[in-house]
This record gives C-alpha cells, sequence and structure tokens, in this order.
C-alpha cells in the first residue's frame, strides 16, 4: 500500500466548510483528512518557547565551586523539611 501525503493550506469556507481539489486524487477513493488550526499551531509553539524561556531565567549560575556546595546544601537541607 502506497501511502502519500498531501499538504494543502486553505481557507475556512461560509458554513464551516473546507473544500479540497487535487488531481492527483481518484474519485472514489477513500482518504484521511487531518485538519490543523494554523493559529492553534502558533499559540503552542510560542507557548513551548516561552516556557525554555522560563525555564532558562530560573537557571541559577554560579561562579565557583564553593557556591554550587552551598546550594546543594541548601537544597539538602530542603529535602528534609
Amino acid at each position: 500500500m502506497k501511502t502519500t501525503a498531501l499538504r494543502i493550506t486553505t481557507q475556512v469556507l461560509p458554513g464551516q466548510k473546507i473544500e479540497i481539489q487535487d488531481p492527483d486524487l481518484p474519485v472514489g477513493e477513500t482518504v484521511d483528512v487531518f485538519i490543523v488550526s494554523q493559529k492553534q499551531a502558533e499559540q503552542k509553539r510560542s507557548s513551548v518557547v516561552k516556557m525554555i524561556e522560563e525555564i532558562r531565567s530560573h537557571r541559577k549560575t554560579f561562579t565557583d565551586v564553593e557556591e554550587i556546595n552551598k546550594f546543594l546544601a541548601e537544597e539538602r537541607e530542603s529535602w528534609d523539611s
């Protein structure tokens, strides 16, 4: 079974309808249709970027080994509390 993918960008027509035309689609053939809203895809993409930026903003930077050891000791103490 040969699987091919066809990507078409179109607009939603009145009545919330979507029309797809392609000369390579044989009449009567059964196909699967996936619809991805560009607006929703952009929102998700931007939220991932925001999440990465937020993670980076909380990242602690250390100047030396003593500072790292002090931070780790404080973290371990907080686990016991």
